[in-house]
């Protein structure tokens, strides 16, 4: 009931206030941004975006006001229940201006709880402990997805176009072994599942959440398809985490492409997926590179390969060649070509994976992809001070957008 009221109480907010022209003539810019507005206690964003002088959250809105999108996913946003964040985030920091930067509104919003933080029950690390108080890294690590608390690193969704919130679908509930084929983890030592039979038989797929949300565009709907899949490191020679993020990253794979979602099913028991023919876009922090990093079985493959998406047009970005040229150590050895690296990871040997591209923005084919970009200014630029520096003055990821004309 908890998760319907919520819904609920937003989808009130979103439909009373009119949205923008409705003509699907013009492009629209989807976009996805790992902005890092996650805090370390429970109720800390909601605190810190009370008032409009936070550093952080006033260098992500400005970015978010200079690229302007339309409909714009933000991972990494700590949920609370009343949906105090998004309002405030919205009011104080997005509909303010910044350094010239134009306010930016969104009318319309979308949230819901995420598997972050969420108490499992059972000894997921296999470490002998069962964690159940929150706030530590043991916690974080058996819960169903990584956090000190419910909801940390959750995710939210702001709209210029209406959203169909009725015909949203969730899926924070569905296994991990009801995926057929699922790459389920082995404990190397013993060859068995590193999961018990009891675990399996509540242990969620997704780390924090997939959703289905549909935006109405003019006469047309596309489905937002949004997640935050685990990153593929964190864990041992069982690949606990690159195994789940594969997985994540399937489900959208399968979910978009008739005949392969018959085995999926939401938070309200609808069963299958995408319906043939639906326009969506799926945006996300995958956590996962095409050819670099620690991604298990070529993860992303199975969306930048995938028939129903065209992936004709990836945003590029002028700063993240320079970051890597700079920045050297773990870049020099990577073979991907800097320019669609997203995020600024640790570079240093051994242990760091350097620049990575890991968040997307993919349309359906048909959608007419008319180019994108990743912000990330050069070091000279005057925006250089939203992304560049130690510490990271925003996030170590970058806001990534494409534009797609319905």
């Amino acid at each position: 009931m908890r998760r319907a009221s919520m819904v609920l109480l937003l989808a009130g907010a979103c439909l009373a206030v009119p949205g923008p022209a409705q003509a699907a003539h013009h492009d629209v810019r989807f976009a996805t941004f790992n902005a890092s507005l996650n805090r370390a206690t429970e109720g800390q964003l909601a605190k810190d975006l009370a008032t409009p002088d936070n550093a952080q959250a006033n260098n992500v809105a400005e970015i978010i006001q200079r690229a302007r999108p339309d409909v714009l996913l933000v991972n990494e946003f700590d949920y609370d229940a009343a949906g105090t964040s998004v309002r405030e985030f919205r009011s104080n920091y997005l509909q303010r201006p910044h350094n010239g930067a134009k306010p930016i509104r969104y009318p319309y919003a979308y949230t819901a709880p995420s598997n972050t933080g969420i108490a499992s029950g059972h000894d997921l690390n296999n470490d002998g402990k069962v964690v159940s108080t929150p706030g530590s890294d043991a916690y974080g690590q058996d819960a169903y997805g990584y956090g000190f608390f419910p909801g940390q690193y959750g995710m939210v969704v702001y709209s210029k176009y209406p959203l169909d919130l009725r015909h949203v679908r969730t899926f924070q509930t569905f296994r991990w072994a009801d995926m057929p084929g699922a790459a389920l983890p082995t404990d190397p030592k013993t060859g068995a599942s590193w999961y018990s039979p009891e675990e399996l038989a509540t242990f969620r797929l997704s780390s924090k959440s997939h959703w289905d949300v549909p935006v109405r565009i003019g006469r047309r709907t596309v489905h937002f398809l949004v997640s935050h899949p685990t990153p593929p490191s964190f864990d041992g020679a069982e690949d606990r985490n690159g195994r789940r993020n594969h997985d994540e990253i399937r489900f959208w794979a399968d979910y978009v492409r008739p005949g392969h979602g018959a085995y999926i099913y939401d938070d309200q028991g609808r069963r299958g997926g995408l319906a043939p023919g639906a326009s969506f876009v799926v945006a996300a922090d995958m956590n996962a590179d095409p050819v670099d990093g620690d991604s298990y079985a070529h993860a992303i493959d199975q969306l930048l390969d995938n028939p129903r998406i065209d992936t004709r047009h990836a945003p590029t970005s002028q700063g993240g060649p320079e970051a890597a040229r700079l920045q050297g150590q773990a870049n020099a050895n990577q073979t991907g070509d800097p320019k669609y690296d997203t995020a600024d990871f640790a570079d240093a040997l051994p242990a760091g994976p350097g620049n990575l591209r890991v968040d997307y923005v993919l349309p359906s084919a048909g959608l007419r992809p008319q180019g994108g970009g990743i912000f990330w200014p050069t070091s000279t630029s005057p925006l250089a001070r939203l992304t560049w520096g130690n510490p990271l003055p925003s996030s170590d990821h970058h806001l990534t957008w494409q534009d797609v004309r319905p």
